[in-house]
């Protein structure tokens, strides 16, 4: 009987495979942003300067997500910090979610400050800009799309650039309108468009984020189910004090206490139970005590 737990920890979260990607698409974010910025001061375009905004917090985003993979994977673990730094990631996570709910809340402010009076906007350079913002966005948004689907910090980005990108198709909508049209009010229409079609996409962004940081359970795994098939390992009577929780993308840790009935081998229990961990439910770092019914009457006397 006893504590024990699996040592196979992958030395590199999810996130840590796509830094090349990542920097690529920071490098093009970069040099895109720029000239739609230029453009957007240029001609006054507020779905243009929408576009630009969240441009510039592709790049911001793009570049903490990097900050937080090199920081997680330069940073071993010690006794002050057991885990390391690999939380970093989620907090640039939430970081980027916070940057784009401040950008949609710029966009709305500034379209409601021109509904009066809209300006006029010269709908061939927006045309121009638009499309190098939608080129530039579609090979950030291929560099991060397979990465977006095994890291949560990826995937921070990976949203931001898909946001840009509806956004330079947006742009290109309203350039398009006000050329052949000459109606004042695209442009702004747009611009508030392209805000609120990313709000929700963001609330996604933070909610997940924050349940990592509150440590609530992955929210794919049915952590009842979990403490079922472990109570069910042969020699085990009871399952309690199950915690299971992210520690960031793709990496979820375990703990629990295993009551056995005395007859088996409870390093026989503690195997089958850490294969079961890792074969099901993918958990491969797992902190499992073995106790007898005695001695489990302790955890009962706990209060939280």
């Amino acid at each position: 009987m006893g504590h024990d737990h699996t040592h196979h920890v992958s030395p590199e979260s999810a996130s840590g495979k796509y830094v090349g990607r990542l920097a690529l698409a920071l490098a093009i974010g970069m040099g895109f942003m720029l000239i739609e910025l230029v453009f957007a001061v240029v001609t006054g375009s507020l779905a243009l300067l929408s576009d630009a905004a969240h441009m510039l917090t592709d790049v911001v985003g793009i570049a903490m997500a990097l900050s937080a993979i090199m920081l997680a994977r330069n940073t071993r673990p010690s006794y002050t910090r057991t885990f390391g730094y690999y939380r970093a990631e989620v907090i640039a996570a939430l970081a980027n979610a916070v940057l784009l709910f401040a950008v949609a809340g710029y966009v709305l402010i500034e379209a409601a400050r021109r509904f009066g009076e809209p300006p006029e906007v010269p709908g061939g350079p927006v045309l121009a800009a638009g499309a190098i913002g939608l080129v530039a966005n579609i090979a950030a948004f291929l560099l991060l799309r397979r990465g977006a689907e095994e890291s949560l910090n990826v995937r921070g980005a990976y949203l931001e650039v898909l946001a840009d990108m509806i956004g330079s198709f947006g742009v290109l909508v309203s350039a398009a309108i006000t050329l052949t049209t000459g109606w004042l009010y695209a442009d702004m229409v747009v611009g508030v468009a392209i805000g609120l079609w990313v709000l929700p996409r963001t609330y996604l962004l933070a909610r997940r984020s924050l349940r990592i940081l509150f440590q609530h359970s992955p929210e794919e795994l049915d952590v009842e189910k979990v403490a079922d098939e472990l109570a069910a390992v042969p020699g085990v009577c009871d399952v309690h004090d199950l915690h299971v929780w992210t520690l960031t993308s793709g990496m979820e840790v375990a703990s629990a206490h295993i009551t056995t009935t005395g007859s088996d081998s409870g390093d026989e229990i503690l195997r089958a139970a850490q294969r079961l961990l890792a074969d099901r439910f993918h958990i491969q770092h797992a902190t499992l005590q073995v106790e007898t019914t005695d001695s489990a009457r302790r955890c009962a006397e706990l209060s939280w």
